[in-house]
C-alpha cells in the first residue's frame, strides 16, 4: 500500500511543498479542484519532482467537455513523464448548474460516457485513428491534424473515478483504472457496499479487482497532547458534518442508523452554522468515520482499516497539523 499526500491551495507554496513531500518519502502528491485550476498546480508539481505519482483528486468532469479534459490530461501525462493520474468526480447538481452553468443529468451514465469519450479521443491522438464517438451525452467526430497533439511515448494517463453511491461506484469498476473512496465512508460501508459495486462493474468488462487501484483516504484526528487532540477532533467533526449534510451521501448514514440526523445537518449548513453543525457529531460517529489518537495509535489503526482493500492511502486532516506531527504519523503508518 502506497502512502500519498495532498497539496493545499496556496499555489505559491506548490513547488517547495511538492519537493518536501517527495523528500519525506510520500509515494503520491494529489491536488483537488477547489480554489485553483488543479492542472496548472500539477504542472508545477511535475516540474519540481522526479518520481512521485501526481494526480487530481479530483478534477470536476462535468465542469468541462471530454475534449477539454482530454487535452489537459494528455499534456500532463507528457510533462510528468508518465507519472500523472487523472482523477475525476462529478460534484453535485447545484455546483454544476449554478456555479459552472453546465448540464446535469443522469450522473452515473454521463460519467461512464465521459470516460469512454476521453479514451476515444486519446486513441485518435495516440495511433492516428479516425475519431468517431457518438453517445447520448457527448459526440466527438471531428479531429484534424492541425488540432491533434503529437503522440508521445507515455500515452494517455490512467483514470480514477470518485464515488459514494453504488451507481457511480459500478461505473468506476467498469470504465476506470482506479477508484477514490470518499473520506466520508466507513469500513463497513466499503465492505458491504463499495467493494461489491466495484466488483459488479469489473464483471461487466470481464475483469476482477486484481490490478485495479483503490485509493482509501481516511479522516485522522491525531495529536500528542490533549490540546492538539481536541483541536483535531473539533476540525474533523466539522468536516464529517459538512459531508453528512449532503443528501447524496445519506446512504452512508443510513447504513449505520444515522439517516434521520441529515435534515438537521442540512438545515444548519444552509444557515452557515459551521461551529454548531460539528457539535452534532458525537463520539460514536466521530470514531466510526475517523481514527483518533496519537500517531503511534493511529498509524496501525489506519493500516488495519484500509489495508485489506486499498492500494493507496492518505491522511485527511481538516485542521492545521504541524509538520513534525505529520512526519511522525507518516513514519508509524510506513512502519
Amino acid at each position: 500500500m502506497k502512502i500519498d499526500s495532498t497539496l493545499g491551495s496556496d499555489i505559491d507554496a506548490t513547488p517547495a511543498g511538492a519537493r518536501a513531500l517527495e523528500a519525506a518519502g510520500y509515494d503520491g502528491v494529489w491536488v483537488g479542484e477547489l480554489g485553483h485550476d488543479p492542472f496548472l498546480q500539477l504542472l508545477q508539481v511535475a516540474q519540481n519532482t522526479e518520481h512521485v505519482t501526481l494526480g487530481t483528486s479530483i478534477a470536476i468532469a462535468f465542469a468541462r467537455s471530454p475534449m477539454t479534459m482530454a487535452y489537459s490530461a494528455y499534456d500532463l501525462a507528457k510533462y510528468s513523464r508518465g507519472r500523472f493520474v487523472l482523477g475525476l468526480g462529478s460534484q453535485v447538481k447545484p455546483h454544476i448548474e449554478r456555479r459552472y452553468s453546465m448540464t446535469w443529468s443522469s450522473p452515473a451514465a454521463r460519467m461512464r460516457e465521459f470516460v469512454l469519450a476521453l479514451r476515444a479521443i486519446w486513441t485518435a491522438w495516440q495511433d492516428g485513428s479516425r475519431l468517431d464517438f457518438q453517445g447520448e451525452f457527448y459526440t466527438h467526430t471531428l479531429m484534424t491534424p492541425f488540432f491533434s497533439p503529437t503522440a508521445h511515448e507515455y500515452g494517455p494517463p490512467p483514470v480514477y473515478l470518485a464515488g459514494v453511491n453504488t451507481a457511480m461506484t459500478e461505473v468506476a469498476g467498469e470504465a476506470a483504472d482506479g477508484f477514490f473512496a470518499h473520506p466520508f465512508t466507513t469500513r463497513q460501508y466499503v465492505e458491504e457496499v463499495t467493494l461489491p459495486a466495484l466488483r459488479r462493474g469489473r464483471a461487466k468488462v470481464g475483469a476482477t479487482l486484481d490490478g485495479f487501484e483503490i485509493a482509501g483516504p481516511s479522516f485522522v484526528a491525531v495529536g500528542r497532547t490533549e490540546e492538539e487532540l481536541t483541536k483535531a477532533m473539533t476540525g474533523t467533526r466539522r468536516q464529517i458534518a459538512f459531508y453528512a449534510s449532503t443528501p447524496a451521501y445519506r446512504p452512508v448514514l443510513e447504513l449505520h442508523g444515522w439517516g434521520e440526523l441529515q435534515p438537521e445537518l442540512t438545515r444548519l449548513s444552509k444557515l452557515g452554522e459551521w461551529d454548531a453543525i460539528g457539535t452534532l457529531i458525537d463520539d460514536d460517529m466521530l470514531r466510526t468515520f475517523a481514527l483518533v489518537g496519537t500517531p503511534a495509535e493511529v498509524g496501525p489503526e489506519l493500516v488495519a482499516k484500509v489495508g485489506s482493500y486499498a492500494t493507496r492511502t492518505a491522511f485527511y486532516t481538516p485542521y492545521e497539523l504541524d509538520r513534525e506531527l505529520l512526519a511522525e504519523l507518516h513514519e508509524h503508518v510506513r512502519r
